[in-house]
């Protein structure tokens, strides 16, 4: 790869930075271990499927499209 393309200086920017880190890979780290909590604990414990458990199998769009129109509507 030619050392003065614009790809090959981004990604030596960033090797360089993640390489003298010090306190930033710990912060790195705590980031990723709080995105994990987030979208894979949180979601399989506290927000259940509720259009699998509403709606049968192959009629999701029917039951999403009848909620809408009937909170549309008012009714």
């Amino acid at each position: 790869m030619n050392k003065k393309s614009f790809w090959y200086r981004a990604y030596d920017l960033y090797a360089d930075g993640f390489r003298n880190m010090t306190w930033g890979k710990t912060l790195w780290a705590i980031i990723l271990i709080k995105v994990f909590i987030i979208f894979f604990v949180l979601k399989l414990f506290f927000f259940p499927n509720f259009l699998k458990q509403n709606a049968g199998k192959g009629g999701e769009a029917d039951y999403v499209t009848n909620e809408f129109t009937e909170r549309a509507l008012g009714k």
